[in-house]
């Protein structure tokens, strides 16, 4: 049976409801899935307009209207279009809890646009999770190919960072990559554990957190069953990981993956709301202010994202230790 997959529009000034209209035309996408959009038909069909496709969708569509999207802009922030992005969030995860959806698929957000518009929660990984009564660790998983990152600390305050590294954050956040990385197939995958500090501390000379707590929380996972290695200093982990050294890594804040993993696989890289309980998937970019309406958005990153959720959606999502 094929999956069932609710495609949302993301962030109607940015280029995805471009990106859901050239998905949606790829025969390979209606092949592999039953796919259902959930959105404002106007608004695709603006999103088909700049692809040059039809406006109507070859899928069926929920409609979840957004007032009048024409007063938005293309290519700017703007809180009305943050709720539209918020409502259409919050449907989707009404829609998982019925059992309507084997698996979301979303264009890109914009964060900012979302917090004007009123969310109070950290992003929207931890908005899901509330929606979707989630216990346990649930955190962004970005995928470069054959790598897959996860990290300790997320959309914070970088002064904050030091702050909550933790032993149980560490250790949750490296169960949280091992158990997603066994429902994609990997039997025993090979994690690669970052430190906080340069050099991944020297022994203490440049901090202790690695001595203190990185470091016993890796020999916690491995003790739990986990081939998880380090702490390994940041600025040469990916060069092995590159290499194909590791099948995961994990790191402990955001930009110490990001950097790396967009500059690995920048046009094919997705983003999975690891640890919950239905795969969530995304383009790993953001909206594209830049080039919205211009009709030249490349579709690789959504069709890979729609890809992993098809292909994760038979096997589960993400576990924690």
């Amino acid at each position: 049976m094929k999956p069932r997959i609710g495609l949302l529009l993301g962030d109607p000034t940015g280029i995805g409801p471009e990106l859901a209209a050239r998905l949606v035309a790829v025969p390979e996408t209606l092949a592999s899935a039953s796919v259902t959009l959930l959105g404002d038909p106007s608004v695709y069909a603006d999103g088909a307009r700049v692809a040059g496709l039809p406006p109507v969708p070859p899928v069926p569509v929920i409609e979840w209207r957004c007032g009048d999207p024409s007063g938005f802009g293309l290519g700017k922030v703007n809180a009305e279009a943050g709720r539209y992005t918020l409502g259409s969030l919050r449907e989707a995860a009404a829609r998982l809890r019925s059992n309507e959806f084997d698996a979301i698929v979303y264009a890109p957000l914009n964060k900012q646009a979302m917090k004007m518009a009123g969310l109070t929660d950290e992003d929207e990984t931890h908005f899901f999770a509330r929606l979707l009564d989630h216990v346990g660790a649930s955190s962004e998983i970005n995928i470069a190919g054959s790598l897959w990152t996860t990290r300790v600390t997320s959309h914070v305050p970088l002064r904050a960072v030091a702050d909550l590294i933790t032993q149980e954050r560490v250790l949750g956040a490296i169960g949280l990559l091992e158990g997603v990385l066994q429902r994609n197939g990997l039997g025993r995958p090979r994690l690669a554990v970052a430190g906080l500090n340069p050099h991944a501390g020297e022994g203490g000379l440049l901090g202790t957190e690695e001595v203190e707590i990185i470091g016993p929380a890796i020999e916690r996972a491995r003790r739990a069953g986990i081939e998880a290695t380090g702490p390994h200093p940041a600025d040469t982990l990916f060069i092995a990981a590159r290499r194909g050294d590791f099948d995961g890594v994990v790191t402990m804040y955001h930009d110490q993956g990001q950097i790396a993993t967009k500059l690995l696989g920048f046009e094919r890289g997705v983003t999975l709301l690891g640890g919950l309980a239905v795969p969530i998937c995304t383009p790993a970019h953001g909206t594209a202010f830049d080039i919205a309406g211009k009709g030249c958005a490349n579709p690789g990153p959504i069709q890979e994202a729609f890809r992993i959720a098809c292909r994760l959606s038979a096997r589960g999502n993400g576990a924690s230790v």
